[in-house]
């Protein structure tokens, strides 16, 4: 794993305060931001990127998700120690490790083979203690329900049933939704789930993920 030296550590916190600058106020979120090394994420010639408000392609058509997105995501979670968090598209780890760096409790599942092969090893030797799966984002781990919160981390094309089944009540689903008048849009949705198990949807304007894929991949 690449070292963290006091170099990445100052690029860190330029990034909080331009996430700051831009909205985010959870000092629990900028925190976590300021603490997780995002360059382990990336291959090491691509350090000079790591700490730029931008996203970044990890292979097998993933993206690491732009620091402003994993904080604003994070933000809407409203995390709090101890807490069950169900995360679905680990990708690169790192929005895994920002939760866990608040305090939660983080379950994630992956769909891409060589993605999870990767980021295993990576999340285990970070010591963050992550739970990872290699399976169907769309069932979730009912093994392991209910959740406290659940975070998607691509663009589903409708609210998975089987995930607001493994959401407490009173839970929050962190979800970009695709918009259904245009396909080329999407849209991040908090969702509460509700004692009767309806959801109170909330929206917090326009976002850009790849696709929430079905089944496991092999590529």
């Amino acid at each position: 794993m690449q070292e963290d030296n006091y170099r990445h550590k100052g690029m860190r916190q330029n990034l909080v305060q331009v996430l700051k600058d831009k909205g985010i106020s959870d000092v629990n979120v900028l925190d976590a931001i300021g603490a997780v090394p995002r360059h382990v994420f990336l291959e090491s010639s691509f350090v000079e990127f790591a700490y730029q408000d931008r996203p970044f392609p990890i292979g097998s058509g993933q993206t690491i998700s732009q620091p402003f997105t994993v904080a604003m995501q994070s933000q809407l979670l409203s995390v709090s120690k101890g807490m069950k968090v169900l995360e679905i598209g680990t990708g690169s780890g790192y929005q895994a490790c920002v939760l866990a760096q608040m305090g939660a409790k983080v379950f994630t599942i992956e769909r891409q083979r060589n993605l999870y092969n990767k980021t295993k090893p990576l999340l285990d030797e970070l010591s963050y203690h992550i739970k990872t799966f290699l399976g169907d984002g769309f069932k979730g781990l009912p093994t392991f329900s209910p959740f406290d919160r659940v975070i998607i981390t691509a663009a589903a094309p409708e609210i998975p049933q089987s995930l607001v089944d493994q959401l407490k009540t009173d839970g929050i689903m962190i979800i970009p939704l695709n918009d259904e008048a245009d396909a080329m849009k999407q849209r991040m949705l908090r969702l509460t789930k509700r004692p009767d198990g309806t959801l109170q949807r909330e929206e917090f304007g326009e976002c850009k993920f790849v696709p929430m894929l079905r089944s496991v991949g092999n590529d």
